[in-house]
Parts: structure tokens; C-alpha cells; sequence
């Protein structure tokens, strides 16, 4: 999780930068993934990890958790037999959609773009 004392020393002592707020919120490993699959809409915990198969049931419920703490991810219980657990976006984690489409443009264009120095480049 991103709290003060897993952030670079750099943002511990710059904890006001544009930066380093962003890190605090979103510093969670899979924060990303997990707000992008919510933006397809509220999900149960378990459709959602199915989605993100690739975390790790702990490290999935420390992010949403984390993610809840800092104001971007819903969770509401529904009173069924068994309990639902619905998660959704709220609307300062929807907001986050427009810097994850410019993420997205990023890696478009410079994604998979491995630049290796041929052995003519690495003699010079």
C-alpha cells in the first residue's frame, strides 16, 4: 500500500508534490487495474477478481480497500442471505477514466518499443 513509509524518500519529504498526492491515493501495485475494470461497472468481489485474475485475492482486497480509504471505490453491502458486496467507482474514481485513456494513449505510442543499441551503437 502507498502509506508514508512505503513512498520514496523523495515524496516522504515532498508529501505536498502533484506527484507524490497521486502516488499516495493510487500507490496500491494494482490500484490501476482495478479502477479501469470498475469502470465497466459496479461489480461483486469475486466477478471482479475473475476479471483481474492476475492479483492475488489479498493483495485485491488491501487494494479496494485502499482505494475505498482514499475516495475513489464504493463498496456497498446489500442485506442478502448470503451478503453481497458490490464495488463501484465513485465519482472521483470516474473522473480518474480521463487519465487512464491518456495512459492508454502513452502506451500506444511508445508501449512494447524495447530500444536496444545494435553492436555498431554500443563500440561509439
Amino acid at each position: 500500500m502507498a502509506d508514508q513509509a512505503s513512498l520514496p524518500g523523495d515524496c516522504k519529504e515532498n508529501a505536498g508534490s502533484s506527484i507524490c498526492e497521486v502516488l499516495q491515493i493510487l500507490g496500491a501495485k494494482w490500484a490501476f487495474l482495478v479502477l479501469e475494470e470498475l469502470l465497466r461497472g459496479p461489480q461483486r468481489f469475486n466477478q471482479l477478481q475473475r476479471n483481474v485474475a492476475i492479483v492475488k485475492t489479498q493483495s485485491l482486497t488491501d487494494t479496494l480497500r485502499h482505494l475505498e480509504k482514499n475516495g475513489l471505490v464504493l463498496r456497498e453491502v446489500f442485506p442478502t442471505v448470503p451478503v453481497t458486496v458490490e464495488y463501484s467507482l465513485t465519482e472521483k474514481g470516474r473522473d480518474f477514466q480521463t487519465a487512464l485513456m491518456e495512459m492508454e494513449k502513452w502506451v500506444q505510442k511508445w508501449g512494447n518499443t524495447v530500444q536496444t543499441a545494435s553492436p555498431a551503437e554500443k563500440l561509439s
